[in-house]
């Protein structure tokens, strides 16, 4: 049995939604050309190292999508000890932790939720997470360069 119909109503279902109730902080767009692809830019979160950042976030949804999770990278270059310099990020609900009840706007919120609050102690990318042990001070202070060099491009 073919559920590519199923499929796709129910990405239409979830675009049509993050329209018309767009989440606080984050604009999800749909490509023109490809309704799996959405063009991200999701606000930093305000009392911490990316208060005032713009972080462009690519999302496409494979062909197994909603069985299988979204894949999602960050575009914009940040100091994060979860998301590496691919952009990459660690998060459970996009490895492990998926479930097919979970949806997009699910995804973003919880990856706006890790900017909010990076864990040092779950990190892909090693050395970021390092210096957020040792002096979270030190490396708030180059997250928020970082934010203010690379994430006010749009």
């Amino acid at each position: 049995m073919n559920d590519n119909g199923a499929l796709t109503k129910r990405i239409v279902k979830e675009s049509a939604r993050l329209q018309q109730e767009p989440v606080p902080g984050i604009s999800a767009t749909v490509d023109e050309h490809n309704p799996r692809y959405f063009k991200v830019v999701i606000d930093g979160p305000s009392e911490g190292p990316y208060e005032g950042g713009k972080f462009k976030v690519e999302l496409f949804l494979p062909e197994e999508y909603p069985m299988a999770p979204p894949k999602v990278r960050f575009m914009t270059k940040l100091y994060h000890p979860n998301i590496d310099k691919l952009g990459r990020i660690c998060l459970d609900i996009l490895k492990e932790k998926w479930s097919p009840a979970l949806q997009i706007r699910t995804v973003l919120l919880s990856i706006q939720a890790l900017l909010s609050a990076p864990n040092p102690d779950d990190f892909l990318d090693a050395d970021v997470a390092e210096k957020w042990k040792a002096d979270e001070k030190g490396a708030k202070a180059i997250a928020r360069d970082w934010t203010l060099k690379y994430a006010h491009e749009i």
